[in-house]
């Protein structure tokens, strides 16, 4: 991998994480508690807003995983040892079409599947 291609993948992932981080916001109050005063809101509504609150909590969940990753990855790139791109599991190179769809990947496909299963 060249210094222009990871320059780009720096790049991408640094806006990711913007947007992880912004997602993140956003959803902190969706996953807030939600309050038994069935005065202001029915039965039927709290259920909704309950689960309304499980969904987003899940996705906030995903989204700190993720984040998770792409800090890594960017920590690989800022340790300037040209590891970037390597799988952590097994050493060979991340397809630059994997890194394309998924900058934070760390592993390559087939170690990913075996971690999978």
């Amino acid at each position: 991998m060249d210094d222009q291609q990871l320059q780009g993948f720096k790049l991408q992932l640094s806006a990711l994480r913007e947007e992880l981080l912004g997602h993140l916001d956003l959803s902190d109050t969706a996953s807030q508690i939600v309050e038994l005063d069935q005065t202001t809101v029915g039965r039927l509504s709290r259920m909704d807003a309950i689960q309304q609150q499980q969904m987003s909590q899940a996705s906030r969940s995903q989204y700190r995983q993720r984040l998770v990753k792409v800090e890594r990855a960017l920590s690989v790139i800022a340790g300037n040892d040209g590891s970037y791109g390597c799988c952590e599991s097994c050493g060979n190179q991340i397809s630059l079409e994997r890194l394309n769809n998924s900058p934070e990947s760390l592993y390559c496909l087939l170690c990913q599947q075996r971690a999978e299963e």
